[in-house]
């Protein structure tokens, strides 16, 4: 049983984007070392690193390693999939290991497995973190806190606002149910696929399905797919809302998604999904260790 007194989440370096070589989505990408000495400078001596089998994850391990002395580096090639989920569960029940942060695709498929659902869990059928509690396996949901959270530490208030939710995908609940908490006045969804957005609604009857490309009057507007991870944009004329608005992207790599770089550029305020990210692991944590990490700048730095 680990109980780590400080649990630290650091993103390999930066990729050496060699032109028709190792793109930046290319699992084996070679890094650029540049800023290892930096990084290095954040970490603790001495320590567990637990690394992934990715090929650049484990080159920023070993350069690291020349700067930072090592207690044990861990590695474990793991491709689990979705008939490996009982075993994983299992695994759980019988304290082989204290839970899982889970992610997609597995955020809803791993329901059935469980033994029970908080009820935040059941709320928006999206499970992200699983931990026994006495001698139950039970599903939780963090990215609800990870975003009320993350909006809070930038001092953003919803109360009274209105927000338009960019996709019908596994986090919108979340973020759906966060709004909902922080007394959001009107939510609207929007998604190509009008069918997933309708599905939600049974769900969230008070919330307003938008068509795809009718944009309605906003002050947030939230970016809740994966569009903006390779460099696409959407197809939606987000130009046309004026300035003054805040634009929110789940996603934190890239840091500035072209979704966040044309609203800035048209007056707007942004924000990346960093702090959400650090906020459900952090609440995810809490739930593992019954001890509820303190989230420093150095902590935060390290995810830039």
């Amino acid at each position: 049983m680990i109980n780590p007194s400080k649990l630290i989440f650091i993103r390999h370096a930066k990729v050496e984007t060699v032109k028709g070589c190792f793109p930046e989505n290319n699992p084996d990408a070679i890094i650029n070392e540049c800023e290892i000495k930096n990084l290095a400078s954040h970490l603790p001596q001495e320590c567990n690193w637990y690394v992934s089998p990715l090929k650049r994850t484990i080159q920023t391990a070993e350069a690291l390693s020349r700067f930072v002395t090592v207690k044990k580096i861990v590695l474990e090639k793991k491709l689990l999939e979705q008939k490996e989920v009982p075993k994983l569960i299992e695994c759980i029940r019988n304290s082989e290991i204290n839970g899982a942060n889970v992610t997609v695709p597995f955020k809803n498929s791993v329901i059935p497995f469980l033994d029970g659902l908080s009820s935040e869990a059941k709320k928006t059928n999206s499970v992200n973190t699983i931990c026994k509690e006495e001698n139950k396996v039970i599903g939780h949901n963090t990215d609800i806190a990870g975003f009320e959270l993350a909006l809070r530490y930038i001092n953003y208030d919803v109360k009274r606002k209105k927000a338009l939710i960019i996709g019908a995908g596994g986090v919108s609940p979340s973020i759906i149910l966060a709004l909902k908490k922080m007394e959001c006045e009107n939510i609207y969804l929007t998604n190509r696929t009008f069918e997933k957005a309708e599905k939600i609604k049974e769900t969230f009857n008070d919330i307003t399905i938008q068509k795809w490309g009718d944009i309605p009057e906003f002050d947030i507007v939230v970016n809740a797919t994966s569009v903006g991870l390779n460099n696409e944009s959407f197809d939606l004329r987000l130009n046309k809302v004026g300035n003054n608005k805040f634009f929110y992207d789940v996603i934190y790599n890239p840091s500035e998604t072209n979704f966040l770089k044309n609203a800035k550029l048209n007056g707007n305020k942004t924000e990346n999904g960093r702090m959400m990210f650090i906020y459900q692991a952090h609440q995810s944590f809490a739930l593992w260790n019954k001890v509820l990490p303190k989230i420093d700048e150095e902590t935060i730095n390290i995810l830039k």
